[in-house]
């Protein structure tokens, strides 16, 4: 079937490069005064603050396997405070000519009452409870079972009360519910994106139907569906883009302050958790997936439902 003559004159007049600003206009889209750049702020942000909090645990992770790895723990376990200052001067002795013994420092009691006090309050900690000699142990070739085991036998006879710990081993459930934080954060993130994709996808739909009649009078016109897509990607790119940029603010906002909380705590362990300079710049990639991914869901929902539509 040919086009009227009035039609067909005005496509080689040049109805046929329906694109940039002469098609926008011909599809308008609501900018920052529509819901879908606040909807983007928000998926962006919560991402970024996910994505924030996973890489911190994962840094965290990752430090205390490092300094745990050859680290042990000897514990005298001896009533008699006499007894148990001759055992760990004992074990000491035999435990810095081993080979697999890098270097070893006995812990002053003073510190392990200060640690004890919180819990035992301020009087003497003596009475109240025999409280152990420590001394901090650091191995060359890693805490393993076979190596632990050996430095037992050793301590045996001159330090029977002397009982021996792999620190890795007592903070292994503290680092696995680590891992799972970190895996919950990945999966957060990804439902947050497949959240974004259906927010867009409806979007699309949506003005894909209030501009109907107008996208059938574009088609007898000569504009293709790749022509039309790309209106509507322009469209989609300018409220990701604002939406983006302002999400990634607040989300940047909200890690700078739970890091700022956090390091005031001045713990050894959450202290390992802090950002590198190539976790923000991750963060910083955050609103560029998001762009992306709200773009090619808006071509690909726009090309399908107008194969069905015309």
């Amino acid at each position: 079937m040919k086009k009227p003559p009035v039609l067909a004159r005005a496509a080689e007049r040049g109805l046929s490069p329906f694109s940039g600003r002469r098609a926008a206009h011909l599809l308008p889209q609501a900018r920052l005064g529509g819901p879908m750049p606040w909807v983007i702020a928000i998926m962006v942000a919560i991402t970024v603050l996910a994505a924030g909090g996973g890489l911190a645990l994962d840094n965290l992770a990752d430090r205390a396997r490092g300094e745990l790895a050859g680290s042990a723990t000897v514990q005298i376990v001896e009533a008699d405070p006499q007894l148990r200052a001759r055992q760990a001067e004992a074990a000491a002795t035999i435990l810095v000519q081993d080979p697999e013994v890098a270097g070893l420092s006995i812990v002053p009691q003073e510190a392990v009452e200060q640690l004890l006090e919180p819990w035992l309050g301020t009087d003497d900690l003596e009475d109240a409870v025999p409280i152990p000699a420590l001394i901090d142990l650091r191995l060359r070739d890693g805490a393993d079972e076979a190596t632990l085991q050996r430095l037992r036998s050793l301590l045996a006879d001159r330090a029977p009360a002397a009982r021996i710990d792999a620190q890795a081993q007592w903070l292994a459930p503290v680092l696995s519910a680590l891992s799972a934080l970190g895996w919950m954060a990945v999966g957060l993130i990804a439902l947050l994106a497949f959240t974004g994709a259906a927010a867009v996808w409806l979007a699309a739909r949506n003005a894909l139907g209030t501009n109907r009649d107008t996208i059938e009078i574009v088609h007898l016109l000569g504009g293709s569906d790749d022509q039309i897509a790309r209106v509507f990607q322009r469209s989609i790119l300018t409220d990701a883009l604002a939406g983006g940029v302002l999400g990634l603010l607040i989300g940047m906002a909200a890690v700078w302050l739970m890091g700022a909380q956090f390091s005031a705590l001045d713990s050894g362990l959450v202290s390992g958790g802090g950002l590198e300079n190539t976790d923000w710049l991750v963060l910083a990639l955050v609103p560029v997936g998001a762009v992306v991914l709200a773009v090619y869901t808006a071509r690909f929902t726009v090309l399908a439902s107008l194969r069905k539509m015309l």
